[in-house]
């Protein structure tokens, strides 16, 4: 039997909360898949900072580096605001993504079928929503140098990000694009701000070049602000949407609202595809919420989703993918909701008795 070695690092917040209902599910998988899970959990983030003095320690990214798969929970809050930047939880999510080399981010807006009438947006706008946002994520902005707050000689003060793209990093981005809608509906959106943005006509230039590789997929090219009014006029338009990690970090959760709740949203962070195997990080796109942590609150279906992604992309276990992402469907559709998704007349269930729900409908599926 196949043994898949997983890295649990819960982060802060409700991170804990969601990712214990998480072990559970991996549990359940251990003993119902073909295959076998060794877990092992470390800390990142805030709760890294307190442990080690790092927001990541040299010991657990090692851990990092060996594994089959990463599957995290949420890092940051208020208690480490005054933390040197450098030092801070969102430090730590940072470097990770950089030494695993995860440039390819996608994030999944899929409205749940029981869940279109929970969106801001219209039923109808919504139902069968199923978008997957590509965010190029170890360059641009968040990575640029020069960067950084300078007094000039004339005591002006000013603040520097600098946005920089290597022509590989976005070749290589577009190719997941292209190789992902070829598996979906066959059309990609490039996205970028082609109109005042360097970048943005460098990135179209190699997006039409790497396009062309790819016939029978549809590439259109959209500004990143056009993007954003086309999510909430007319999001079912769209099937994958290529961008670089600033307009990436900024739609993904624009349209997380289009499905309800932005604890409905997983992601995954995929590295590059070195001798058959791809680093892999799997995360919820919500944060930590440090107001509802340890009120047993939190919706804990993003990280579960996550898991999901974790089996399709990392282990290719789709039957058992697909199972759990029916038995979500199934209890959603039984009016088992958090807080966060519960609508008129339903009394909120907790964390844990959505944890639970969830097994219970493995059971009933696996029988």
């Amino acid at each position: 039997m196949t043994t898949h070695s997983l890295l649990l690092l819960p982060g802060d917040g409700i991170g804990y909360e969601v990712v214990a209902e998480l072990r559970r599910v991996i549990e359940w998988m251990d003993s119902n898949s073909s295959a076998q899970f060794s877990v092992t959990e470390d800390d990142i983030g805030g709760a890294a900072y307190d442990r080690y003095g790092t927001p990541l320690a040299d010991e657990t990214l090692a851990k990092a580096k060996t594994c089959d798969a990463v599957v995290m929970g949420s890092v940051g809050g208020p208690k480490w605001d005054d933390v040197e930047r450098h030092l801070r939880p969102e430090a730590g999510l940072l470097n990770l993504r950089k030494e695993l080399d995860l440039f390819a981010n996608l994030r999944p807006a899929t409205c749940r079928p029981a869940l279109a009438s929970a969106s801001s947006l219209r039923e109808e706008l919504v139902s069968g929503l199923d978008i997957l946002i590509l965010r190029e994520l170890t360059a641009g902005v968040y990575f640029g140098e020069p960067r950084g707050i300078e007094t000039l000689d004339d005591g002006r003060r000013r603040a520097l990000d600098t946005q920089v793209y290597f022509e590989s990093e976005i070749e290589r981005l577009m190719h997941v694009a292209f190789e992902l809608a070829a598996r979906r509906s066959s059309k990609v959106h490039s996205v970028e701000k082609a109109n005042v943005m360097e970048t943005g006509v460098f990135w179209r230039e190699i997006a039409t070049r790497v396009g062309s590789q790819y016939p029978a997929i549809e590439l259109e090219h959209m500004y990143a602000d056009n993007c954003a009014m086309q999510l909430v006029r007319a999001p079912k338009q769209f099937d994958v949407i290529a961008t670089d990690n600033l307009f990436g970090d900024i739609l993904s959760d624009c349209a997380a609202m289009l499905t309800g709740s932005l604890g409905m949203l997983p992601s995954a962070s995929l590295g590059p595809l070195t001798d058959g195997k791809r680093a892999a990080l799997y995360e919820p796109v919500h944060g930590s919420a440090p107001d509802i942590a340890g009120q047993g609150i939190a919706n804990p279906l993003a990280t579960i989703l996550s898991f999901a992604m974790c089996l399709r992309f990392s282990f290719a276990m789709n039957a058992e993918a697909d199972m759990l992402e029916s038995a979500i469907d199934n209890v959603l559709a039984n009016d088992v909701r958090t807080v966060d998704i519960a609508t008129t007349g339903i009394e909120p269930a907790s964390t844990s008795e959505m944890g639970s729900a969830i097994i219970a409908e493995l059971d009933r599926l696996k029988s």
